[in-house]
């Protein structure tokens, strides 16, 4: 007798938080990171998981979840804003801004020219990006990338206009920044680079890159 084999349910969990909320001021206000973190991430895990229930996509990681997110177009927005706001907790820190050193800040030199030119590349995909979506720096075919998605969106899915390994994503949506900079987003994406920490964007580019 042939006995199927029961799939175990990957549950995606909610991430702990790594800093205070108010540990990113003055760029990033402590109101915005509680409400942001609470109402907006949480709510997307929860719903993620709602989304999955008796689908076979209960037993998919999120970067398998994401790589095959057209087949599962109810789960779309929650893995992508689940995944998006994950890495993006992530790479900011109180004890961030600065430059990148090493074999990170030498692929930046290669392929923008400088870090200053990579921001400014940044910052206009973010700006560009009409409405909600994310700004993000990929790794592509070995090289760095800029490019932007809409909505909750990522470049790990296969239905993204531009795919690749993402080591750095800026999330501009209203959520993120409008408290503190109402719609000043340029403002939000000045500041932002005050706070990103450099040593774990370096760890997935050396991630993405061996």
């Amino acid at each position: 007798m042939c006995i199927t084999p029961k799939l175990t349910q990957m549950a995606h969990l909610f991430p702990a938080l790594k800093y205070a909320f108010d540990a990113l001021e003055p760029h990033i206000d402590a109101f915005t990171m509680e409400t942001h973190y609470y109402k907006h991430h949480q709510t997307t895990v929860d719903n993620l998981n709602k989304a999955l229930a008796g689908t076979d996509g209960e037993i998919l990681s999120l970067q398998e979840l994401l790589a095959n997110v057209s087949k599962y177009p109810a789960a779309r927005n929650s893995a992508g804003s689940h995944y998006n706001h994950s890495q993006y907790w992530e790479i900011l820190s109180p004890d961030g801004g600065g430059e990148p050193t090493g074999a990170l800040a030498e692929a930046i030199d290669s392929c923008f020219g400088s870090f200053d030119a990579m921001k400014e590349k940044m910052n206009a995909a973010g700006l560009a990006r009409f409405g909600s979506g994310w700004a993000w720096l990929i790794v592509k075919d070995g090289k760095l990338d800029v490019c932007s998605t809409p909505n909750q969106d990522n470049p790990l899915m296969d239905i993204a206009e531009v795919k690749g390994t993402p080591i750095l994503g800026i999330d501009v949506w209203e959520h993120a920044y409008y408290i503190k900079y109402q719609n000043r987003r340029p403002d939000y994406l000045q500041a932002i680079w005050n706070v990103i920490n450099w040593d774990v964007v370096a760890g997935k580019f050396e991630a993405a890159v061996q």
